[in-house]
C-alpha cells in the first residue's frame, strides 16, 4: 500500500486521515504532543478533537515524526498556520527531496505574511512538487462520511491527480486546479469574512446583511487574489464561493462562532477560550491586511475586522463605517 503521513492531529488532520484510510492506504498520523498521541494509540480514536470515530487498522498514530514520515509517498501537513514554518523546518531535515508535500492548512505565515506555498519553497526547496487542499469542508462531516467536494491545486498535474486518487471515494469528490495562489487565498481570506458574518448575525442584522457581506467579501477576496496572480474564476469555485458560504452561514465554523461571541460582548481572548480551538481568521485578518497594504489593494471588510480584533473597535461601529463608505460602481 501507499503510505501517507498526516502531520497534525487536530480535528481537520484527523478527519483527513480517516478519509485517506477509507482507501487501501497506510496512514500515519502525527501530533506534536506525545501525551495526546499516546492517548490516541490507547483509545484508537482522537477523543480530544474528533471523538467517536474509531481508527481503522490502516491508520496509525505516531509519536515520532521520523517514524511517521519514514517511507511515506506523500506528506500532508494539517497544522495551524502559525506552526506551519516550524513544522516545515522539521520536515526539511528528515524527508527525502523527492517526496511531494501537500497541506490543508488555511492561512498565511505570521512571520512575513507569505503564502504557505512560498514558505514551502523557501524551506523545503523549489524542486519538490507541492499541492494544497481546500474547499467547503467541516471536519465533523468528513469524519461522518457525508458527501463532500474539495479542490486540490498542485504545481504538477500528476501530483494533484495522485493526491485526489488517495482521497476519492463514493462520498468524497476532489477536483483539480493549477491555481495554487487562488486556492490558498480563498481558503485563508474566507475566515475573516466568517468572523464578520458572525458579528453581523450576532448583532441581529438579518439575512440581507449576511448576503451583502458574503457578496462584497467575495469581491474583496477576488480583488486581492488577482493582484497576487490568482485567476478570477478560482474564486467562483469550491475554494472561493463554496468555502465562503459554508463558513459564513453554519455554526460549525469556529470563525463564525468567534464573530457571534464578539457581538455578544466577549473580548477576543474570551472568544478563544470559549471556542477552545484554533481560530485562523484572527491572525489572518492582520496578515492579509498587511499584505494588501503592501500591494496597494483596498480591503474594507478586512480592515474593519482587524480593528475589531486588534484595536477594540465596537463591532456595531465597524458596520456603520462600512455602510457609510462613499457610493461607487459595484464592479470596482
Amino acid at each position: 500500500m501507499s503510505k501517507i503521513a498526516v502531520i497534525g492531529a487536530g480535528s481537520w488532520g484527523t478527519a483527513l486521515a480517516l478519509q485517506l484510510a477509507r482507501n487501501p492506504i497506510h496512514v500515519s498520523l502525527w501530533g506534536h504532543l506525545p501525551e495526546d498521541v499516546e492517548k490516541m494509540q490507547a483509545e484508537q480514536q482522537n477523543s480530544a478533537f474528533l471523538p467517536g470515530f474509531a481508527f481503522p487498522r490502516n491508520l496509525q498514530p505516531e509519536i515520532s515524526l521520523q517514524l511517521a514520515v519514514e517511507n511515506a509517498d506523500e506528506i500532508l501537513i494539517v497544522v495551524p498556520s502559525r506552526a506551519f514554518s516550524a513544522v516545515a523546518r522539521q520536515l526539511a531535515a528528515i524527508v527525502d527531496k523527492e517526496v511531494p508535500v501537500s497541506w490543508a492548512t488555511k492561512g498565511l505565515d505570521p512571520a512575513d505574511n507569505a503564502l504557505l506555498s512560498e514558505v514551502c519553497q523557501s524551506i523545503l526547496g523549489t524542486q519538490r512538487s507541492y499541492a494544497v487542499i481546500s474547499g467547503p469542508t467541516f471536519a465533523l462531516e468528513v469524519a461522518q462520511h457525508l458527501p463532500t467536494a474539495i479542490v486540490i491545486a498542485a504545481t504538477r498535474q500528476a501530483h494533484g491527480e495522485r493526491l485526489a486518487s488517495y482521497l476519492k471515494d463514493e462520498r468524497f469528490r476532489p477536483y483539480i486546479s493549477d491555481d495554487l495562489i487562488g486556492v490558498q487565498v480563498g481558503g485563508a481570506a474566507k475566515n475573516i469574512m466568517a468572523i464578520s458574518a458572525g458579528v453581523c448575525d450576532g448583532l441581529g442584522f438579518g439575512a440581507n446583511t449576511r448576503a451583502a457581506l458574503i457578496t462584497r467579501g467575495l469581491a474583496e477576496i477576488t480583488r486581492f487574489g488577482i493582484a497576487l496572480g490568482a485567476r478570477a474564476e478560482t474564486f467562483m469555485g469550491l475554494a472561493g464561493l463554496g468555502d465562503l458560504v459554508l463558513t459564513c452561514t453554519d455554526d460549525k465554523s469556529r470563525n463564525r462562532r468567534c464573530g457571534l461571541a464578539l457581538a455578544e460582548g466577549m473580548t477576543v481572548e474570551q472568544a478563544k477560550i470559549s471556542i477552545g480551538q484554533e481560530i485562523e481568521g484572527i491572525g489572518t485578518a492582520k496578515e492579509i491586511l498587511l499584505k494588501a497594504a503592501s500591494i496597494n489593494i483596498e480591503m474594507p471588510i478586512t480592515e474593519q475586522a482587524y480593528k475589531v480584533l486588534y484595536e477594540g473597535l465596537d463591532p456595531a461601529e465597524a458596520v456603520k463605517v462600512l455602510l457609510a463608505r462613499e457610493i461607487r460602481n459595484e464592479a470596482d
